[in-house]
């Protein structure tokens, strides 16, 4: 296994797999859920992220897994990673209680939302994101022969383009409601990229579709994330890769966007807020990181 390759700069037509550039965020993401399962309380169990590490087997995740440590300044990103993943749990289950039938995880890397949940029956789940991130992904699932608990369809496409046409093409059906989570993404996004996922996801969402989106930061500082782990010597978020090269500065806002086009959008929580609505009393390194990354968890309705 070589060292993953970010390169300096994005670029407008930039492409990956799930070992370099952007792609290596969503095996990363799968580690810190690995680990997270591990510990005393977990917020939710992902049984399957171990086996993309295991897949890869990337140096710096598999020492991880190997030793997780147990501070809290040593499970800072997978407990933060945990919260995450509990907030799109919570709204894909709320959604299909009220009777939604297709969801769409947009740039669903190694989200396995569509193995580990329970979808009422005759639940379709689209999945999109570039071919050689799904073919990972199948792969790996396939080889451990699970099963997925809804219909689950890939849908190979990049999210810079017209990825709507694809979603279509795979059968999905803008006149029913939809359940769409944009999880972790919009830091990868140009401003210009961003509105438009926003725009293709409005035009093809039936009265009563659902929308989540949500990311620990709108851009993560480098600079700030070094001084954090200096003063907490135990945090290590991703070992050597740099996140400020693969993000992007984007000031819009997801909520006030969704609430200018008509959703009704719900009171805006952090992760901060989202432990405390858990039970939990986030530890002060918690504080600290979202002091400078500004988590945001948005959900809206149409």
């Amino acid at each position: 296994m070589t060292t993953p390759d970010f390169g300096s700069l994005r670029s407008d037509d930039d492409q990956w797999d799930i070992v370099s550039g952007v792609g290596y965020t969503a095996l990363l993401v799968a580690g810190w859920r690995a680990v997270h399962a591990l510990s005393a309380r977990p917020l939710v169990r992902d049984e399957y992220a171990q086996h993309f590490i295991k897949a890869t087997a990337d140096p710096y995740l598999t020492g991880l897994l190997e030793n997780p440590g147990s501070s809290d300044d040593e499970t800072t990103f997978p407990r933060l990673y945990g919260v995450q993943t509990r907030f799109f749990d919570d709204f894909f289950t709320n959604a299909g209680e009220t009777g939604i039938e297709q969801a769409v995880i947009v740039a669903a890397g190694l989200d396995t939302r569509a193995y580990r949940l329970d979808w009422p029956s005759g639940t379709t789940v689209f999945e999109v994101d570039l071919p050689k991130v799904l073919e990972f992904k199948s792969r790996v699932l396939d080889d451990l022969g699970a099963r997925p608990a809804a219909h689950r369809v890939e849908v190979a496409a990049d999210l810079r383009g017209d990825w709507t046409a694809e979603l279509t093409r795979a059968g999905f059906d803008p006149k029913v409601p939809t359940a769409w989570s944009v999880e972790g993404l919009l830091p990868y996004l140009t401003g210009d990229a961003q509105e438009a996922l926003f725009a293709r996801i409005h035009e093809h969402s039936a009265p009563d579709s659902r929308i989540a989106t949500g990311a620990l930061g709108s851009r993560l500082d480098h600079d700030q994330l070094a001084e954090l782990e200096r003063a907490h010597p135990g945090v290590d978020m991703s070992g050597d890769v740099d996140f400020s090269a693969l993000t992007y500065e984007n000031p819009a806002d997801p909520a006030q966007w969704f609430e200018e086009h008509g959703w009704s959008v719900e009171p805006v929580r952090n992760t901060l807020t989202l432990q405390a609505g858990y039970g939990l009393t986030p530890p002060a390194v918690d504080v600290k990181v979202d002091s400078f990354m500004r988590s945001q968890y948005v959900t809206a309705t149409r």
